[in-house]
């Protein structure tokens, strides 16, 4: 299912448009969601493992301002050294970031993926969802952690890659899990264990990220997974039997069960009236259990839309923070 419907928006020019306009915003509550655990920092010696920016610094331009804490999603243009592909990725901190108690403090990064194409725009970046000042609001509760969103474009164009290296094409698979990563990382105080990593997509992009978080549990420790299909169907890798399965979820599932681990977190979100409602709430009953760890936020009357699934991210946002690692003030 790799058409995500998004209100008022009927092609890729008017959610390029819509980001930067005053479209009206989805109601979404987050006052039954409650705070985080107090828990001990996951660090060597009670320090925080945090990377220092390594460089080399990119340009960027200012996409939008968000909220009143002076916080800006900004674009940049990156050139992906293991994939060879360059594309646009969109990135904001929260307010936190900057606050001097947190100087050198590692945050956590949540690479966001879109529906779709998710091509030439991320809508995550935009003003219709809102997603950056709702983390704002939610981690300012104590309700999530204050992520670090890394947004890039799913694809090269517009055809479906199954964010995956298929033969003979460009490798969006390295682009997402090894490039986009190395941007954060060039550009950002991150930790250097996957307890600071993590994916969020909705349909392809969920498809993108539940598999990148299966195919490299070493690198990333949870995923969001909204809407998504649970096997590749991308046409081009027609000829190509043995990479597809090397890139088919419910295969990678299987082998991180033999190996016994490590753990990762998967948190699905579904709306009851989904063409996908059966395949996605198999692939949970087929795969949860020993190093994979599932919970299912389902919206009854939702459809496959990211609309549906805004509804139900604070939930899934808490539910991945409990596990994760969170800023620890070093001042």
């Amino acid at each position: 299912m790799k058409s995500l419907h998004v209100r008022a928006a009927v092609s890729v020019l008017a959610l390029v448009l819509l980001a930067g306009c005053g479209a009206e915003r989805d109601v979404v509550d987050a006052s039954h969601v409650p705070r985080l655990r107090a828990r001990p920092a996951d660090a060597n010696n009670g320090r925080p493992r945090m990377v220092p920016p390594r460089g080399p610094r990119s340009s960027f331009t200012p996409f939008r301002t968000t909220g009143n804490d002076g916080t800006q999603v900004v674009r940049t243009t990156w050139h992906g050294r293991k994939s060879g592909f360059t594309g646009d990725i969109w990135a904001w901190v929260p307010p936190e970031y900057h606050r001097a108690r947190y100087a050198r403090s590692a945050f956590p990064v949540l690479i966001a993926l879109p529906g779709s194409y998710g091509y030439p725009f991320n809508y995550w970046a935009g003003e219709t969802f809102s997603l950056e000042e709702r983390i704002a609001e939610w981690s300012r509760q104590g309700k999530t952690l204050p992520f670090i969103l890394v947004m890039p474009v799913l694809n090269p164009g517009t055809k479906y890659y199954d964010g995956s290296d298929i033969p003979g094409q460009p490798k969006m698979g390295s682009w997402l899990t090894q490039d986009v990563p190395d941007f954060a990382r060039a550009t950002f105080r991150t930790y250097d264990s996957r307890d600071g990593w993590a994916f969020m997509g909705s349909s392809s992009g969920g498809f993108a990220a539940l598999k990148a978080v299966l195919k490299e549990p070493q690198k990333f420790k949870a995923a969001i997974v909204n809407g998504p299909d649970t096997a590749p169907d991308s046409p081009m890798w027609q000829g190509h039997p043995a990479e597809m399965r090397d890139n088919d979820p419910r295969h990678l599932a299987r082998q991180l069960a033999a190996r016994k681990g490590p753990d990762v977190y998967l948190a699905f979100e579904l709306g009851g009236k989904e063409a996908a409602v059966p395949d996605v709430k198999r692939f949970i009953a087929d795969h949860t259990g020993g190093p994979i760890h599932s919970t299912l936020f389902e919206i009854p009357d939702g459809v496959h839309s990211a609309h549906t699934y805004i509804q139900r991210m604070p939930e899934s946002l808490h539910w991945i923070s409990e596990r994760m690692q969170g800023p620890v003030p070093s001042a």
